[in-house]
């Protein structure tokens, strides 16, 4: 038996949701051992900016903020299976990270 890790981040939750669902579909479909999804923390990334460039005026500043989810997801089962795990269509807004464990 091997053991496959699978990190996922996103910036958008939904679409980091619709691929957990679809490997837990295929995992029991397929009868393995799965653990998870377990949330991990999220990334918050701030970046203040200057309204005005130039310098002219009061200091006036915009705040913006990237979310980045992550989620870890443990399978267990035949190196045939976790192949089929592979085939699994991916948005482009979604990481996938595998590891695969003895």
């Amino acid at each position: 038996m091997t053991k496959a890790k699978i990190v996922l981040k996103s910036e958008c939750p939904a679409d980091l949701d619709m691929v957990i669902s679809q490997v837990q579909e295929l995992s029991r479909a397929l009868n393995m051992k799965v653990v998870g999804p377990v949330p991990l923390p999220r990334r918050r990334l701030n970046i203040p900016t200057r309204r005005t460039p130039c310098g002219d005026g009061s200091d006036t500043y915009e705040h913006w903020e990237k979310r980045i989810s992550k989620r870890l997801i443990a399978v267990e089962g035949d190196e045939k299976t976790i192949r089929q795990l592979l085939r699994i269509k991916v948005p482009d807004s979604v990481f996938v990270k595998i590891s695969l464990v003895g």
